[in-house]
């Protein structure tokens, strides 16, 4: 058996029936020239022939009262319970089958936790998309548990299950290859041992020291001696619809952006991808808010997952630290916006890169505890919360994947809802396309007209920035 490291252990310890630890992601493709009207079908009925099922999706968790919960292997794998098939109604005018019944269906599928009887994941297959989505179209929804990995490895894995071309018909389930350490076999001889040893000891030096590099650093930021290092946590804006007590239902909603366009227009104003969706961001959550009647005095605050794993390193698990950052203070500048953002998240980097990796894990399970026990208390409601959102920013694979020769022709995240949040965004580019996945709880109104602003914020940008020669 293997046992959860802190960071995997927290994501079961946060999970309940109204906020689930699982992540998934939506493909929606294209059937190829001349596929045959049980071709979605067919695909669904090949995947239940892959009954070879390898780590960690054949693992189930273990709890017990004597030691750490621990990865426990099982015999044997029922496809059935794990793979799934659905197929919309014909619809000519689209409101059946169209995107709005795609998403709602996700929604459905999305919101219950998964069996922790058996490996905490799930394939879906649907089938009869049509509408504003085109004919021809289908579906695959993939969702697995948090605890056995972090958004850019599951992204990873995720990619190395389809083909690169068209004309690559074979079928490679995710569950099919092993993703995990062991998965590579090698001898661990005696000199290996110790410096594995001297590893783990190094580690927990490196994360008391960082540990306390980071205390000293909120301290100058809360007497005011520093400004946008990092944001202080439980200083967000209150008392808006983006932050309470979670309710069991979900809702989805996506935005996209041409990244030709964002790159054109980083060039133009020397900004990162990141900036640029960062404030495209910005300015949407802050006109959403007015329309709910709120105006915001204080910048908006995230909580922005970032990837400590080592270049090349690809072991399972969750290697990710979660800190908060300051977006805009209050503007109808987009321009202004976008300087604010980049002058934070520089900042904000040069911490992260001062501070060692343990250290940052360290700070976020600590300060995610907080956030639990607000949520298990039932107090999301009334004290104030760790951030307002959960903006996350995954790469994706940069050139179309295929599907039994059927062009994926989007990609969107579906992610999770962290402790006193009702609003988690996820960025994810493929092919040439930024993504903005936003799901959130039933209980946040409006959530569509939030992704039409993501669209309507990044037009604003790029006319200011043409209109004072960027």
């Amino acid at each position: 058996m293997s046992t959860l490291s802190l960071m995997d252990l927290a994501f079961f310890i946060a999970e309940s029936d109204a906020s689930p630890k699982h992540v998934a992601g939506l493909q929606i493709c294209k059937k190829p020239p001349g596929a045959k009207a049980n071709f979605v079908k067919a695909i669904y009925e090949e995947y239940l022939t892959f009954t070879d099922v390898a780590p960690p999706f054949n693992r189930v968790i273990n709890f017990t009262l004597t030691a750490m919960p621990s990865w426990r292997t099982v015999d044997a794998v029922d496809l059935a319970d794990h793979v799934f098939f659905h197929k919309l109604p014909a619809d000519k005018t689209g409101k059946k089958n169209g995107r709005a019944a795609l998403y709602e269906l996700i929604s459905s599928i999305h919101a219950p936790p998964l069996a922790r009887d058996r490996p905490l994941w799930e394939v879906h297959v649907i089938d009869g998309l049509g509408g504003d989505l085109g004919a021809g179209r289908f579906a695959l929804y993939q969702k697995m548990h948090h605890a056995y990995a972090d958004g850019v490895t599951m992204s990873r894995w995720g990619a190395e299950s389809y083909q690169t071309s068209a004309g690559d018909l074979d079928l490679s389930p995710v569950w099919t290859k092993d993703h995990t350490r062991s998965g590579i076999k090698r001898k661990k001889g005696n000199q290996e041992l110790a410096m594995s040893l001297w590893a783990q000891v190094t580690a927990n030096s490196k994360r008391v020291f960082g540990v306390s590099r980071l205390v000293a650093m909120l301290a100058l930021e809360g007497v005011k001696l520093t400004k946008n290092a990092i944001s202080l946590p439980f200083m967000a804006p209150r008392h808006t619809p983006l932050t309470g007590m979670a309710s069991p239902g979900r809702q989805l909603a996506t935005a996209a952006v041409s990244m030709q366009r964002i790159t054109a227009l980083g060039k133009k104003t020397r900004s990162t991808v990141n900036h640029i969706a960062l404030t495209c961001l910005d300015g949407a959550i802050h006109r959403y808010l007015k329309d709910e009647g709120i105006t915001l005095l204080k910048p908006v605050t995230i909580q922005m997952p970032v990837n400590l794993r080592k270049e090349g390193e690809k072991a399972a698990g969750n290697k990710i630290g979660i800190i908060l950052v300051d977006l805009s203070a209050p503007t109808d500048d987009p321009y202004v916006r976008l300087r604010n953002i980049g002058y934070s998240l520089r900042n904000v980097r040069q911490m992260i890169d001062s501070v060692a990796p343990e250290a940052i894990e360290t700070y976020t399970i600590l300060t995610g505890i907080f956030g639990q026990i607000a949520e298990m208390l039932k107090l999301s409601n009334t004290l104030a919360p760790m951030g307002n959102t959960t903006v996350s920013n995954v790469p994706g694979p940069k050139e179309h994947l295929y599907v039994k020769g059927a062009r994926i022709e989007e990609m969107h995240p579906v992610s999770t809802l962290p402790p006193t949040h009702l609003l988690n965004i996820t960025l994810f580019s493929y092919a040439g396309t930024l993504n903005f996945g936003l799901i959130a709880s039933d209980a946040l109104p409006n959530l569509q007209r939030l992704g039409g602003y993501v669209d309507e914020a990044f037009d604003e940008l790029e006319k200011c920035v043409e209109q004072i020669g960027g």
